[in-house]
Parts: structure tokens; C-alpha cells; sequence
């Protein structure tokens, strides 16, 4: 009996795990994704596109993947995991996930205006302060994108973007 238990706990660890894996994958992709509706300030639009993370860096090595074999236009994709010491003004996307989500609000001041997309993990964050914001909807990975947002930040999006995502405002 207690082997079956054992074997039962393993068994939900692993697929917990996977999932998580899975959701990485997909977040990843989608962010990717996001930059083919996304257009960045001039002054942003040479030397490498740098896509900074803040907080768990489960998604790094799926970014990273990526990075290696896609491009933004005609930038190099570099991926960054980032502390507080870091400027973030230096990025194209910050991605604070939602074990950090608490940080938002001292971003948020320091990207307005300056071509970083702020993407966030945490429900209700794209209506209060984020650009795109990840949601799980029955389960499956979605995203909400805040115009108002997007535009404080100083990027051009195309109305594509909110047709595969939910627009917030």
C-alpha cells in the first residue's frame, strides 16, 4: 500500500513538473511572438535585442533556445537575467515573473517612455501596469495587453496583437 502511495506522489510530481516545463515552453514562444506585432523607438533598433529576466529563471534556457536560432529583424536575440543594479532602460522586454511581481512598481517608473515592454505573471497586471500580462484561462496560457500601457512604455503595436491576446483597456 505504501509503495502504491509512493509511486501515486512521483507520478503527480512529475506531471506538475512537466506542466510547469510545458508553460516555460509557451510563455517563451509567446514572447518571441510578441515582437513580430511590436515596434520599437528607432534608437532601439540596432545592436542586439536584449530580453531581460527578473526573478525565477526557469524560462532562460527555452529563451535561450530560441535565441539561438531566431533573430528580431535583423538584431541578435541576447538573453539577461537581471538584478536590481541592472538598468533596465538598456532592454527591449523585461519579464518579471510572478515570484518577483512585487517589483513591478519600481520598474514600471523606470522604463515609461523609454521602448521596454513590461511583461508580468500576476492577475489583474496588465489592467494596473503592465504592457502584457500571462493568464491561465481553463487552463490554458493566454495573454491580456494593455494598450494604455504598451503606449507609456514608448512602443508602436499592431492591432494584430490584441486579436490574439485580450485587450484590456
Amino acid at each position: 500500500m505504501m509503495r502504491k502511495t509512493v509511486l501515486a506522489i512521483f507520478a503527480f510530481l512529475l506531471l506538475a513538473t512537466a506542466a510547469r516545463a510545458q508553460d516555460e515552453k509557451f510563455k517563451a514562444l509567446f514572447m518571441y511572438n510578441f515582437t513580430k506585432y511590436i515596434e520599437w523607438p528607432q534608437a532601439k533598433q540596432s545592436g542586439n535585442f536584449v530580453i531581460g529576466i527578473y526573478g525565477n529563471n526557469s524560462i532562460v534556457s527555452e529563451l535561450t533556445l530560441i535565441a539561438s536560432k531566431k533573430t528580431v529583424g535583423s538584431q541578435t536575440i541576447e538573453i539577461k537575467e537581471i538584478s536590481d543594479s541592472d538598468d533596465p532602460t538598456k532592454l527591449h522586454i523585461l519579464y518579471v515573473t510572478a515570484d518577483k511581481s512585487s517589483a513591478v512598481d519600481g520598474f514600471v517608473g523606470k522604463i515609461k517612455g523609454k521602448g521596454v515592454v513590461l511583461i508580468t505573471d500576476q492577475p489583474g497586471f496588465a489592467q494596473e501596469k503592465s504592457g502584457i500580462n500571462y493568464v491561465k484561462n481553463d487552463g490554458k496560457l493566454q495573454f491580456e495587453a494593455s494598450d494604455k500601457h504598451l503606449s507609456e512604455e514608448g512602443v508602436k503595436v499592431s492591432a494584430q496583437l490584441y486579436n490574439l491576446g485580450k485587450k484590456v483597456d
